[in-house]
């Protein structure tokens, strides 16, 4: 059996089966530098690759070598310092014996992190790995479609992991065949000749000597055909198919008003972008709306609801009211798979918190699949907060997280959003 082995680099000269394998191998450490790096980034950055660190003690590997066995002896230069049995004092601290040019460190030792890119496609699978909507049921399976990978056959072009060696091998004989058929034809039928003008008595020699000569022509023409080539080789193919699964909604609920100052904004905007770029890319036509409240709430697109200025007073419950007219108005319950996300700093009118609650108890969680409250503030828990606690404990369906700095963002991205989050809450 003969084994080949594509060794063509892809872009940058870089080996695509050796990234995927680091990427396999050093998951953990990729996916920590990943949940690290989110949180540096600006808020208009978020989707775009990175480059990322990994600490050398991580990517170190054991080593196995040839011990050395038995009694052996050594014979050293001698010294006019020492005597046997004398102790050797350490060298002080900051005077090594290293070549290097600067100041040495007085203590420690290390070696540089491993610096490692990974494209945007990458970024995200690992951001969003193992991530879906919870809750999630069949109903109409006309609308929303999420896309699975598939086999589709094979390709002339691909990467080279994907390369399908036996049908590359079946199409390079193929080719060969198509190639040399008439010739060898012709070949056979010269050695034919040949070999009855040899029999004969007295051969004729000018045309034993002709046929010779077409006969090593012809065999240099076979020989000259390439045993492999660029058109034989065949890769296997994947698609992205849509899997139709239901239709769903996802409703963006987010507080402007003043007491959420610039920073409480960026980061409930950086969860919302989080937020968005899951559903678009794991997800296909997933209808997600907008809604800013201060003391009115209204409905906008995705470049009001991220980038415009408005400010007012809190009432919370206006945001609520108008989600519930939305949902009664265009998403039927029977038909729809409906989420909301609603992310505030907890500060709210203190009559109107109960009347939230009264909403979300008696109307909202009734319909929504998966209700999401996020409170962003460092200071100690407001009205609001302790009004959804009773909700909390009583519905399944609505979970609350409290997001105090940037980096407790993507965790708690990752809690609300984890897979298998109902069943796991069930058990408990």
């Amino acid at each position: 059996m003969a084994h080949f082995i594509d060794r063509r680099l892809n872009g940058k000269n870089k080996s695509t089966p050796n990234r995927q394998r680091f990427i396999r191998r050093y998951k953990k450490q990729i996916k920590e530098a990943v949940s690290d790096a989110i949180n540096k980034r600006s808020v208009t950055d978020i989707s775009s690759g990175e480059s990322i660190s990994i600490p050398q003690r991580d990517i170190s590997e054991p080593v196995f070598h040839q011990g050395k066995g038995g009694n052996r002896e050594h014979i050293h230069p001698g010294n006019d310092q020492f005597s046997t049995g004398d102790k050797i004092q350490r060298p002080p601290s900051g005077q090594g014996g290293g070549a290097g040019e600067g100041n040495a460190s007085d203590q420690g030792e290390g070696q540089d992190d491993f610096v490692f890119s990974i494209s945007k496609d990458e970024y995200l699978d690992l951001l969003f790995e193992d991530l879906e909507l919870p809750n999630l049921q069949k109903s109409q399976l006309d609308k929303l479609v999420q896309m699975k990978t598939h086999r589709a056959g094979f390709c002339n072009d691909g990467m080279p992991s994907n390369l399908d060696i036996v049908r590359s091998l079946k199409g390079s004989i193929a080719r060969r065949i198509a190639m040399t058929a008439s010739k060898r034809n012709k070949l056979k039928e010269l050695e034919e000749e040949l070999e009855a003008l040899l029999a004969e008595p007295v051969p004729p020699q000018h045309k034993i000597e002709t046929l010779e000569a077409e006969i090593e022509i012809l065999r240099r023409r076979i020989a000259a055909v390439p045993f492999i080539d660029n058109y034989d080789l065949r890769f296997r193919n994947y698609e992205k198919r849509p899997h139709p699964t239901s239709k769903a909604v996802m409703f963006c609920l987010m507080d402007v008003s003043g007491s959420m100052d610039q920073a409480t904004k960026d980061m409930a905007k950086r969860f919302y972008i989080l937020l968005y770029q899951f559903l678009t890319r794991t997800y296909k036509d997933i209808e997600v709306v907008y809604i800013r409240h201060h003391t009115q709430a209204k409905e906008v697109d995705e470049q009001e609801f991220f980038y415009s200025q408005e400010t007012g007073g809190t009432i919370v419950s206006s945001a609520l009211k108008l989600m519930d007219e939305i949902v009664a108005e265009r998403y039927s319950q029977g038909d729809w798979n409906i989420y909301a996300a609603q992310a505030s700093d907890g500060d709210n009118w203190a009559d109107d918190s109960p009347h939230c609650t009264d909403i979300l108890a008696n109307k909202l969680l009734k319909v929504v699949r998966y209700y999401a409250y996020i409170e962003i503030t460092t200071r100690a828990h407001q009205s609001l907060w302790r009004e959804y606690q009773g909700l909390s404990a009583a519905y399944n369906n609505f979970a609350m997280q409290h997001i105090r700095s940037v980096e407790d963002i993507y965790p708690i991205f990752r809690e609300l959003f984890k897979k298998n989050r109902q069943k796991q809450q069930g058990a408990a």
